[in-house]
């Protein structure tokens, strides 16, 4: 598992969020030889909780104790100082990986954080030119962009943005489906792909004759689809079309996704030095404490982040 001894950090997220209880779920179910390879890094009255085979790395104030769905300025610092040490524990070699349980991007700009999300600041702490992914039971996405304002997307919509993403879609279905060539299917901009140049001219000018220059590049970029029209590419998969996906904008890509496995879809940071993957949910304030969260997307994240990491 992993890197030799190194071991996977799994942050605490929020701990007014659902995070605490979806890592507790987890490793009341988890076998041992896996909890052993595992550091969860949160603050002390939680840590206290947790099986013993898990590694624990205190963070915050001792006395620290969260109210379940009451985000506060001090369990904002446990979750900043979490992802602090699970990002220098990597570049140290400590950790192979970091998965991560969610944060309220709201509530930690707050105490400092200057990030659009974990992406960001990942990428900060690592360097490289992220690429944010998905990949469920049934579907596997890449962003060409994300946190971005709908207004600003067509002035993203470029080269350099699309060949990351059409390669890191094409490297995790390779890795998590054992493909050597995936089917990649790449989404239009445009409703129905632009429609021939009468609904817009992106595809025309710029995806269509990128996408056909990368498809010679490499074997792994063969099976590389023309712009397709976006509201039927999903539908495609599912019916066996294609294995992996590229959506040009964030809810292009994200509401199918959720839709369709909004509890199994794991969030995973591509292209940079470490692999860090996170559930696919926000913190859930609304349910936080209440016993009903579920662990499956993070389950699915640790065993991603294991599986990546090979």
């Amino acid at each position: 598992m992993g890197e030799g001894s190194a071991k996977l950090a799994l942050t605490v997220g929020d701990p007014a969020g659902v995070g605490p209880e979806i890592i507790s779920k987890w490793a009341q179910s988890a076998p041992d030889r896996l909890l052993e390879s595992v550091e969860v890094i949160a603050h002390k009255k939680f840590l206290d909780s947790l099986p013993r085979a898990l590694s624990k790395r205190e963070v915050g104030q001792p006395d620290f104790s969260p109210i379940p769905g009451v985000p506060s300025a001090e369990g904002s610092r446990v979750a900043l100082e979490a992802l602090e040490v699970a990002a220098r524990g990597c570049s140290e070699r400590k950790y192979f990986a970091a998965t991560t349980a969610p944060i309220s991007k709201f509530e930690m700009r707050k105490v400092g954080f200057k990030y659009a999300g974990h992406t960001e600041f990942f990428a900060g702490a690592w360097g490289g030119e992220p690429v944010m992914c998905f990949a469920g039971e049934k579907l596997i996405v890449a962003l060409v962009t994300w946190h971005s304002p709908i207004k600003e997307i067509p002035f993203l919509i470029n080269d350099k943005n699309i060949s990351r993403a059409v390669e890191c879609s094409a490297r995790l279905a390779q890795k998590t489906l054992g493909i050597d060539s995936p089917r990649v299917a790449v989404c239009g901009l445009n409703p129905h792909a632009g429609e021939e140049g009468l609904l817009g001219r992106e595809e025309i000018e710029v995806i269509n004759p990128l996408l056909n220059r990368l498809r010679g590049k490499s074997e792994l970029l063969k099976n590389l689809s023309p712009a397709l029209p976006p509201d039927t590419v999903f539908a495609r998969i599912l019916r066996g079309e294609f294995d992996c996906s590229v959506a040009m904008y964030h809810d292009q890509g994200l509401a199918p996704l959720k839709a369709l496995e909004f509890d199994s879809a794991v969030n995973v940071t591509m292209n940079l030095k470490y692999v860090r993957t996170s559930p696919d949910h926000g913190t859930g304030y609304s349910i936080a404490g209440k016993g009903i969260a579920s662990e499956k997307s993070l389950s699915r994240a640790i065993s991603l982040a294991f599986k990546l990491s090979q």
